[in-house]
């Protein structure tokens, strides 16, 4: 059997391929090693993935493609802590970025844009991928992510430049306060998940000119701090990966319009292509 994740700082969705014709889904807690610990991790997957675990001893390989996972040191975190559940498994650990690519590029060169809780970009050779300078993580980057509009979002409404009825939809939804806001942001862990949560909330107020004025601002940040900064990017597809990317599929394409950026897919989730990639590449 072979079982395949993709892990964001949210959430993390796994696939487990047990014959030719049945395939499990399964889901738990994003397993970020920049946010979390070994013991984190693994005290994860022990409490919220006990019926995938059940099938352990018939798991031939593993397949982890994850945020943070960008470095050696994050990969044996990840593994160390998957092999506690998976102790007869081979675990391979990659970035989510190298996932997305496989989801979306196959084996053709092009851009692969992450823009869900997090963002990024990379850019696939048709074999491995070559990241930029980009990837800062949500206090220097993740321009037009989740995390990218909640902060906007909460800022706006503590400063007081909502509209008016929007800032009072706000209100009565979350509730929130400066206190409140300081504590999930600076003294709990996983900030940039609970910033993004409230990105969700311009989905409501969609055709609102605020709404719509701070999405293609967001969006057109990210092009132009990430896709233009190569030189090339007229050249090949952009392909995008994540929940903001496929929500806000008119507003992003709207963007790369007016910029010249050839769009290629968009999928909110990479799992099931990345799975799919994965089977055609190992068997």
């Amino acid at each position: 059997m072979i079982l395949v994740a993709d892990s964001g700082s949210s959430k993390t969705d796994w696939l487990l391929k047990i014959s030719a014709d049945e395939v499990k889904q399964f889901r738990t807690a994003g397993l970020n090693p920049y946010f979390l610990t070994e013991k984190e991790i693994a005290k994860i997957l022990q409490e919220q993935a006990a019926e995938m675990v059940a099938y352990a001893a018939d798991i031939d390989e593993i397949y982890f493609f994850g945020a943070g996972c960008s470095s050696p040191d994050r990969h044996e975190i990840v593994s160390n802590a998957i092999s506690q559940s998976f102790p007869k498994s081979y675990i391979s650990v990659d970035s989510d970025l190298l996932g997305s690519a496989y989801a979306t590029c196959g084996y053709e060169k092009g851009f692969c844009c992450v823009l869900g809780t997090g963002s990024n970009i990379s850019f696939f050779d048709g074999e491995e991928i070559h990241a930029g300078r980009h990837g800062l993580g949500f206090v220097l980057g993740d321009e037009g992510s989740g995390t990218w509009f909640g902060k906007a979002l909460i800022t706006d409404f503590l400063y007081g430049n909502m509209p008016a009825d929007i800032h009072a939809k706000f209100d009565t939804e979350f509730h929130l306060d400066k206190e409140i806001v300081i504590k999930n942001v600076y003294q709990t862990s996983n900030p940039n998940s609970y910033l993004a949560s409230f990105s969700k909330f311009l989905s409501k107020i969609r055709d609102s000119v605020y709404a719509q004025t701070l999405l293609h601002a967001g969006l057109l940040e990210f092009v132009n701090t990430n896709i233009k900064s190569y030189p090339n990017h007229h050249r090949y597809k952009c392909h995008f990966v994540g929940s903001i990317a496929y929500i806000f599929t008119d507003e992003l394409k709207a963007v790369c319009d007016e910029n010249g950026i050839h769009i290629g897919k968009i999928i909110r989730q990479p799992i099931h292509d990345l799975m799919e990639f994965i089977v055609k590449r190992e068997g």
